[in-house]
């Protein structure tokens, strides 16, 4: 379920594209061209606006939708008839472009604010499928299947500072849904030494067995190059990034796969594993301009975590981009100046 935020983000950028002054006008107006808005997501718009909490988000949004609205690479000054807002419903298809909004069945548009992460996929689509679509995977503890010794050692010594010996099971894969509510239920803010290094030791076994795994899979140019395009969500269609990072608005074409193919050449993709706080490796693709013959390098980490805290649940595996947007090959300026190719 979408976030007040995120709504307001999203939608707010959309009304920029309408011409309106202010967003607040645009807001009051309530304007049939926002297909996909209820009178209720209305009402909540408004009362977020009057409230104040979010005026930077709304106004930093509306302002990205105006940019695109006048930008020559964008809609040029004419104004969209219909503007589809996404929200929470999931991409029927195959092709899961991070689409928030589709304007006049034609510009797609997906809103980034304050966000690096690529990617959230289970461990075994990212490591072993390589992103693939129309994958059908079984649910996997990836920390069991990577570093089972490791992981049961680290279970055991939480079970003991948790003082709930003789009330667990013996091993870490019969946890019952029960077992973890009442593992939580004792969890401490702070974790004794043997906790914190059997933990660590864990994290080392899965960062190191993870990187194998995905190396392996990564055996030749093509897998690593169609990984790469994957992993930076280029695909069929172009789409524009409208968002901020910390410092400054984002305004981006993601170029296709095709495009890529015309400009750049993927010279290495490297993975390693990670020293950190938890599970972690570590990409980087080397890539050549064929137009200025340059050398640029994209930089990356993935997060393999629990999503609801320590034991409960399969891990996930959170993808980011270490890079700055603005200096990924693919991820082209549509800002006055610059030029797509």
């Amino acid at each position: 379920m979408a976030t007040l935020k995120t709504k307001v983000t999203e939608l707010s950028t959309g009304l920029g594209m309408l011409g309106y002054q202010s967003a607040e006008q645009a807001i009051d107006d309530r304007p049939q061209s926002m297909v996909s808005v209820t009178p209720e997501l209305w009402d909540m718009l408004q009362i977020a606006y009057r409230g104040g909490g979010l005026s930077v988000e709304f106004e930093t949004a509306f302002e990205n939708g105006r940019r695109f609205l006048e930008s020559a690479k964008g809609l040029r000054g004419r104004v969209p008839i219909r503007i589809e807002w996404k929200g929470s419903h999931k991409n029927p298809g195959d092709e899961a472009l991070p689409v928030d909004l589709r304007v006049d069945h034609v510009y797609l548009i997906s809103c980034k604010y304050l966000s690096k992460i690529l990617h959230n996929s289970s461990p075994v689509r990212l490591f072993e499928h390589l992103l693939r679509g129309n994958i059908v995977t079984a649910a996997k503890d990836w920390f069991h299947e990577t570093a089972p010794t490791q992981y049961q050692s680290f279970y055991e010594s939480t079970v003991q500072a948790c003082d709930l010996a003789g009330s667990m099971p013996a091993k870490v894969i019969d946890l019952s849904g029960a077992d973890r509510k009442l593992f939580q239920s004792k969890f401490s803010t702070k974790w004794p030494q043997p906790v914190q290094s059997s933990y660590q030791e864990m994290c080392d076994s899965v960062s190191s067995q993870t990187a194998v795994i995905w190396n392996r899979r990564l055996s030749n140019k093509t897998e690593r190059l169609n990984l790469l395009w994957r992993l930076l969500r280029m695909g069929s269609a172009p789409y524009f990034i409208l968002g901020a990072n910390y410092s400054e608005a984002l305004a981006l074409m993601i170029a296709t796969p095709w495009d890529f193919d015309q400009r750049y050449i993927l010279q290495d993709f490297i993975v390693t594993a990670g020293q950190a706080g938890q599970p972690t490796v570590n990409w980087q693709a080397q890539i050549t301009d064929r137009f200025s013959n340059s050398i640029n390098e994209i930089f990356g980490h993935v997060e393999i975590r629990w999503s609801h805290g320590r034991f409960c649940g399969p891990p996930e595996a959170k993808v980011y981009l270490d890079t700055d947007h603005r200096l990924v090959p693919g991820y082209w300026s549509i800002g006055e100046n610059s030029s797509l190719l």
